[in-house]
């Protein structure tokens, strides 16, 4: 049974990290090292107030005088420390990014491979822009965080607490002061990350809503273009791009009301400083020195503070496209792929039988319904039936794009469940209703069949399939660009591609779901000769939708209401009074006999 897409919604944002860094391992590889460049870049920030009150205190106010030495000396250390943090925050940063990319392709890869393990009705029940989105953007947001904000977090927590220690040992009463003004803002931190945490949740939803609602009038602009829907396609794309402007205003809100408290919070933290410095320093129990040098601790701690709250933002929207690509991960592949445990068929066609066989989707009602049939190996059967009646459910079922809710198809005696994914793929070929082309050129296209095929082998195989001519005839023969989705070729020409890739391929089992319903009469004469060839000498399963197509066949089987109701050659089902006679006669009063 089909599985629903995981959101990763409810996973908490420790356990989505730990997960996360489960799926992609290199980050953590080499993070000691990083750590060690993190504490000199924050140790390196801190010596320049110490130099600065050094300078003060020894160097201006010395009881001999000015020290013009020692200022020196101090000025050079200071120097010495801003080169050694730039050189520290350089080597941080650039292995931070290098493990960060090379963690987030693993992902990356890991979720668009899981992807092709999901059954075809789970992919479905996303949107198309929406799954994209979790393998793009959404890991993007997880690069964004981690290379400019995971470090630079524990940067800034390294650099308050040297600076906290810092200021204890100048004067424990301004330390206490500065992080009294602090105090309301780290105690409100938790609902702030909860609040965030939330409205990037639903910025991140957003996202692939409004990438579903751009995409979806693209690919079918000449839908759009043709009922003149032009202006109800940019109301949903305008109140898409309304609400994620919403939900990005509602999460940046958050983030701006907890930035302005960190600077009131710093406001606040100068003036007690400077107003307490200066009521000590009359009280000498604090230095001139120590009180400049106070400043720039103070504005060492609230950099961070503010910086602190950025980097939330970005930890918040991070987890929340952590979680969604997480999800993807953890959704269970309901086609698992046996691999090399699997067992491997001989070649040459194969029988197939159906053995008590149900089938639904999710939890809705049964699509077949105790489906029992066998195909004898070399036999041309022809499925038939009402709109869904459950008949191209038996083609996915065949090529193991789905697997049974109960029962078991077996090809050769073989489980198909049990059967590896290569030796599957080699042994049964789906030659679906519409011949899906990439945006490539004819022979990349046709040797998805067959991926080490040379030219001579393709024009050898279109001839084969009558198709030589057809194929002299375009432009630039083999390297004619067939464009996205194949538009620059025509629907039947599409198929004949499908043909080609399926005849390079060389299966044992044809499955074809009515190669030819939606092509012109001549084109259709064309692939009906070269189905005939590609036919000849393997089992095929054809769901035909055009019953001039079971004319021709070996057997029909006639499903109704996700049953097999009829099973026999078309001469003797024609000769019954039962479904498929009803149906034929339907089928001629409407289009002739063919």
């Amino acid at each position: 049974m089909s599985s629903t897409m995981n959101t990763g919604e409810q996973i908490p944002a420790i356990q989505t990290l730990r997960r996360g860094l489960h799926h992609s391992p290199e980050l953590k590889r080499g993070f000691a090292v990083t750590l060690l460049l993190a504490v000199l870049a924050t140790a390196g920030n801190v010596v320049v107030p110490i130099a600065v009150q050094q300078t003060i205190d020894r160097g201006l106010t010395s009881p001999t005088g000015p020290d013009v030495d020692f200022m020196v000396r101090m000025g050079l250390l200071a120097a010495a420390a801003v080169l050694l943090t730039s050189l520290a925050s350089y080597g941080m940063i650039s292995r931070l990014f290098r493990t960060a990319e090379s963690g987030l392709a693993t992902l990356r890869i890991k979720a668009f491979r899981h992807v092709h393990d999901l059954s075809l009705h789970t992919q479905n029940t996303e949107r198309r822009g929406a799954l994209v989105s979790r393998v793009t953007s959404d890991v993007d947001q997880v690069s964004q965080f981690l290379v400019f904000g995971g470090m630079l977090f524990i940067v800034s927590i390294g650099q308050m607490f040297v600076a906290t220690v810092i200021m204890i040992w100048y004067n424990a009463w301004l330390a206490l002061v500065v992080w009294l003004c602090f105090l309301p803002l780290f105690l409100s931190l938790r609902y702030f990350q909860q609040k965030l945490s939330r409205a990037y949740g639903v910025v991140r939803r957003q996202v692939g809503v409004l990438l579903s609602a751009i995409s979806e009038p693209v690919v079918g602009a000449e839908v759009v273009r043709a009922y003149a829907i032009e202006a109800r396609t940019q109301q949903r794309i305008d109140e898409a791009i309304d609400r994620h402007r919403q939900a990005s205003i509602r999460a940046q809100g958050f983030l701006a009301f907890s930035f302005s408290l960190g600077g009131i919070s710093g406001g606040l933290a100068n003036a007690g400083v400077i107003v307490i410095g200066i009521w000590l320093g009359f009280a000498d129990r604090i230095t001139p020195g120590e009180i400049l040098a106070f400043a720039f601790l103070v504005s060492l701690f609230v950099m961070p503070v503010q910086m602190g709250t950025q980097v939330l933002t970005e930890a918040q929207n991070a987890i929340a496209g952590w979680r969604r690509v997480i999800g993807i991960l953890e959704t269970p592949a309901d086609v698992v792929d046996p691999g090399d445990q699997g067992s491997s068929l001989p070649r040459g066609p194969v029988d197939v039988r159906f053995d008590r066989v149900d089938f639904s989707y999710h939890d809705g009602p049964l699509v077949l319904r105790d489906l029992s049939l066998e195909i004898a190996a070399g036999t041309r059967l022809a499925v038939v039936g009402e709109t869904g009646s459950g008949k191209s459910t038996v083609a996915k079922l065949l090529t193991r794009l789905m697997d049974p809710v109960s029962g078991t198809v077996y090809l050769d005696g073989v489980d198909l469940r049990e059967i590896s994914g290569e030796s599957l793929r080699r042994s049964v070929v789906l030659v679906p209703q519409e011949g899906f082309l990439f945006d490539d050129t004819l022979a990349a296209n046709a040797r998805y069949g067959k991926l080490d095929a040379s030219d001579e082998e393709i024009i050898a195989s279109a001839a084969e399939l009558g198709l030589g001519d057809w194929l002299a005839g375009l432009p630039r023969g083999l390297q004619t660009r067939v464009g996205q989705r194949g538009e620059s070729l025509s629907a039947g020409e599409r198929q004949l591609v499908a043909l080609l890739r399926a005849h390079l391929a060389d299966p044992d089992l044809l499955v074809l779901d009515e190669a030819t319903s939606a092509v012109d009469p001549f084109l259709e004469m064309r692939i009906g000769r070269a189905l005939e060839r590609l036919m000849s000498g393997r089992t095929s399963v054809t769901i035909a939708h055009r019953l001039s197509t079971a004319e021709n066949a070996d057997e029909v089987a006639v499903i109704d209401a996700g049953r097999l109701v009829q099973r026999g050659p078309h001469a003797d089902l024609v000769a019954q009074d039962g479904p498929y006679a009803r149906l034929h006669a339907s089928w001629v009063a409407q289009h002739g006999h063919v």
